[in-house]
């Protein structure tokens, strides 16, 4: 037994982070100390002002556990891996989970290529962003093909030149074919060294050069080509225009504001390149009861900052934070140079913080009935069904489905939906390997089976959370009392104790209640829980077929039909339409199959013979 008053006393005067477990034994919060004995400890001192939110918290602490470390900042470091595992009920969190693209230059190439790159890594090229639209680089990409003709290939170059004819680009006029030696290095060099420029903001030379082009070409009477150079020049100009120049010299720097209200949040950042604005995005944070701005932008700073690939040399912020110099000690670790969090009493950077202020405001007025509605359709429908089914604490919801083409062959889904809404990183897909023909109770019974002794196995090897050692708080099966028993019937081989509900449809295949506990239970067909029910049944019916035809249109699924001779796709799924199983399609005579539409007397003696091991008889 846990006995709070003992375990405070062993608490050692040691840097670490400790986590709170309610009486569920979830980890509701995840924080650091410098000593773990005195910053335990306060929590549970009357005479301390805590502040709404750690006295709420307070009530619901069942027990804690604690991890030591060497030092303050190895504490930070697991304080913000533990909380985006556990994602805990009163840490102020991190909505958004957003990644941003760069323009890498691979100028450790002998012809280096210019292509788009999900992350920043350490291998000599040169990197440019983040930038905060996707499109906004595939542009950029594009119109350096146009200007500068450098390569887009994987050509190992100059080893493989010669070996392969110019690929597509060549022909159209947007690559120098260095693969056919048709450019030198030094040459190509040059253009690539114009493209750094031009990636650094620098475009005055081409844009004059583009004008003297369209000129030439105009006084020359080549107008189609002068057409050419002026979209080219209005492409520059418009790549231009998105990278404003600021007043804050030419260092990298992300300009942080905060708007918040009651529980909702949103941080407003502005991504300043080589003293260009090249792009701004917003976070949607959810708040606990009580949360300083202080707190919540040191939080949001920890989260988001130990996921981007990439972080400048200084922070601007509208206020000083918690922890300032360990996070900034962190951020310069993780950077490699030292990082400054500032924040400005004057001048132009003071006027970008508070015009990044008035956006995140717009922001969250903007959107503050549309997050009240989405969370109507998601923890609120999950509410709802809670309501119907006198649950609670429901969070993760499986759902599961069979799909087959007459028992042919047979696939099932998984999908889940936490909060209300999907986790497609942890849908998963069964073949099934132990059941003949179009058997959906041993199928499912055989899917069921194999997900939770995967996930039994897992939580026994102490494997790190993943899709199946983490097991639902309900499960949903695509169909009335047959499915949901045999889900019970799992269950209890496996000594697990989890709410199984049936999602019943009607004559129209349209959801018409819940089957739990022997019982049908109607649900309001206007009801935020009754569209959730609906888009998760469809979800899994969905991913299945999906899965299906995939496997079936790659070939994974080899109908033992495509084996037979003179039996092509028609005839192959006018036999499946027809039997039910390949059992009844095996005893069938020859006159029977004859009268399928499609089979003349040669493919019906085809299939005759096949299944019986024998030759056609002439």
């Amino acid at each position: 037994m846990f006995v709070i008053e003992e375990e405070l006393k062993k608490l050692p005067a040691k840097p670490g982070v400790y986590l709170m477990h309610d009486e569920k034994d979830e980890i509701i919060y995840v924080g650091k100390a410098i000593s773990l004995k005195n910053r335990v400890r306060q929590y549970f001192q009357s005479s301390r002002n805590k502040g709404a939110k750690i006295e709420q918290m307070v009530t619901h602490i069942t027990r804690f556990e604690y991890i030591v470390t060497d030092s303050e900042l190895e504490a930070l470091v697991l304080e913000c891996n533990l909380i985006k595992e556990h994602r805990p009920k009163y840490n102020t969190m991190l909505m958004d989970d957003k990644s941003y693209p760069f323009i890498k230059v691979t100028v450790n190439e002998a012809y280096p290529r210019v292509m788009m790159a999900r992350r920043m890594v350490k291998d000599k090229a040169k990197y440019f962003g983040p930038y905060t639209s996707m499109t906004a680089v595939k542009d950029t990409i594009e119109l350096i093909r146009k200007l500068y003709h450098v390569r887009s290939c994987r050509r190992n170059l100059p080893r493989d030149a010669g070996k392969e004819r110019p690929c597509l680009y060549y022909h159209i006029k947007q690559c120098d074919a260095p693969c056919q030696g048709y450019i030198s290095q030094e040459a190509y060099q040059k253009s690539i060294d114009e493209v750094l420029r031009f990636l650094g903001g620098s475009y005055e030379g081409i844009l004059k050069e583009l004008e003297e082009k369209m000129l030439a070409a105009s006084e020359e009477m080549e107008f189609e080509r002068a057409i050419e150079y002026r979209e080219l020049i209005s492409s520059v100009k418009q790549i231009a225009q998105k990278q404003k120049i600021t007043n804050t010299g030419g260092e990298d720097r992300d300009i942080i504001a905060l708007a918040r209200e009651r529980e909702d949040a949103v941080v407003q950042v502005f991504f300043i390149r080589g003293g260009r604005l090249i792009g701004r995005d917003h976070f949607y944070l959810k708040l606990a009861e009580g949360d300083e701005e202080s707190e919540i932008l040191a939080s949001f700073i920890k989260q988001f900052y130990a996921g981007t690939p990439y972080i400048p040399g200084e922070l601007m912020l509208p206020q000083e934070i918690e922890e300032q110099e360990i996070i900034e000690e962190w951020l310069g670790g993780k950077r490699g140079h030292r990082v400054h969090l500032r924040v400005p009493k004057k001048g132009e950077k003071e006027k970008l913080v508070e015009l990044a202020a008035k956006n995140a405001e717009m922001v969250l007025s903007k959107d503050k009935e549309r997050l009240k509605r989405e969370e109507g359709r998601t923890i609120g429908a999950v509410k709802e069904i809670e309501k119907l089914l006198n649950l609670s604490g429901i969070v993760r919801m499986e759902a599961f489905d069979i799909s087959n083409t007459n028992g042919f062959a047979s696939v099932g889904s998984m999908i889940v939906y936490e909060k209300g809404k999907p986790k497609r990183n942890d849908y998963r897909k069964f073949k099934i390997k132990g059941v003949k023909g179009a058997d959906d109770y041993a199928s499912m019974q055989e899917v069921l089976t194999r997900r939770f002794q995967h996930g039994m196995q897992e939580q026994k090897e102490g494997k790190e959370l993943g899709s199946f050692n983490v097991f639902p708080d309900l499960i949903l099966m695509d169909g009335g009392k047959g499915q949901v028993n045999v889900a019970l019937e799992v269950l209890d081989k496996l000594k697990l104790t989890i709410p199984v509900c049936g999602m019943v449809k009607d004559d129209r295949h349209r959801t018409r209640g819940l089957y739990y506990q022997n019982t049908e239970l109607p649900i309001d067909r206007n009801s935020e829980g009754f569209r959730l029910i609906t888009r998760i049944q469809d979800e899994a019916h969905r991913f299945a077929i999906e899965f299906h035809r995939k496997l079936r249109s790659q070939g994974q699924v080899h109908s033992i039909l495509d084996d037979i001779p003179s039996i092509g796709p028609a005839r192959r799924k006018a036999l499946m339409k027809n039997y039910a199983s390949l059992e009844e399609l095996k005893s069938a005579e020859i006159e029977e199959l004859r009268k399928i539409p499609s089979m003349d007397e040669k493919a019906a003696k085809s299939v005759y013979y096949f299944f019986r091991g024998e030759k056609e008889k002439k």
